[in-house]
Parts: C-alpha cells; structure tokens; sequence
C-alpha cells in the first residue's frame, strides 16, 4: 500500500485480503463533530490508484467491492452558505452516511456523496451519486439514474425507469 495520505489512523478499520492502490487517500476525522467516526473497509475489496475516501461520520464499504481508479466517496461536503466568506473558511457540512453492499463495483471517476449502495451493483464511469441506490442495480450519468436492476423471476438483467420499476 502506496498511501498518497492517511488520517484518523485509529478510526479506520480495513479487513482481510483488502488491496488499496497508489496514492490512494484513506480519511475518518471528526470535523463535523460527530461523536463517532469511521471508515471500514470489507475483507477482499479492491481499491483503485488515486481513490480519495474521507468520513467524518461513518462510511462503511462491504466485501468484495471493487473500485476503479479515481472514485470519490464522502459523507459530508463543504459548506457555501455564507456568500461573504470563502467557501474554503467555511464549516464542513455532514451529510448522510455511506454504505456500499457487498460485491458493488464502482467505475472510473464515481462520485458518491453522502448516498448508500446496494450489493451487486454497477455504477457507470463519471457517475455521481447524490441517492441511494438499491441493490442489484445499473446506475450512470449525473447524477446518477437506475438504468436496469436484476429480476429475481426470469434470472436476468431488465432495464428499468429511473427509479427502478422495471420497463415491460
């Protein structure tokens, strides 16, 4: 492990057979106050070069995820509420709590900000996820949309409306 940067060493919990990439960004620091912070990483995931994961509360990322290079996952962002200020000299904003289910794989360039994801999905390169995606779902674009979930019936892939229903 090649690690551009870690902090909140004490925070972090990585499983088993976990590989991280180079110059991959490893973050659960407190700055919004939360009396917990972590960050756990599920035995067997896989994260790409150049990954930036930072929790200020809790994200939680399953086993057997695999993530390609680039992927951003937060659960909390800059505030901009006061226009006479910087945006750089204003309060990190918590947001919602990251999970991603198990054997989840996460395209080139994924953004995920305070959304959960299911097991068994796909999200497409440069997609940004802003909610939540269930399980065993094709999500892209940004922000992100459901395009096909798995039909448990006919054992297939089957595209879907945005929110998931199945096209007939």
């Amino acid at each position: 492990m090649s690690p551009l940067k870690i902090e909140g060493c004490s925070n972090i919990v990585i499983g088993n057979r976990v590989n991280i990439e180079y110059k991959t960004w490893l973050a659960a620091v407190p700055h919004t106050g939360s009396l917990t912070c972590k960050l756990v990483i599920g035995n067997g995931t896989s994260i790409g070069h150049f990954n930036h994961i930072y929790a200020t509360s809790r994200i939680v990322i399953g086993e057997n995820v695999l993530t390609a290079d680039k992927v951003y996952i937060s659960d909390n962002l800059h505030s901009y509420d006061n226009i006479n200020l910087p945006i750089s000299k204003q309060p990190i904003k918590q947001v919602k709590e990251v999970y991603i289910g198990d054997g989840t794989w996460l395209g080139e360039n994924v953004c995920i900000i305070g959304s959960s994801i299911g097991k068994g999905c796909v999200i497409g390169a440069n997609s940004v996820v802003t909610k939540d995606i269930p399980d065993y779902c094709v999500a892209v674009g940004s922000p992100a949309r459901i395009i096909k979930r798995y039909d448990t019936t006919s054992e297939t892939w089957l595209k879907t409306t945005s929110n998931g229903e199945f096209i007939v």
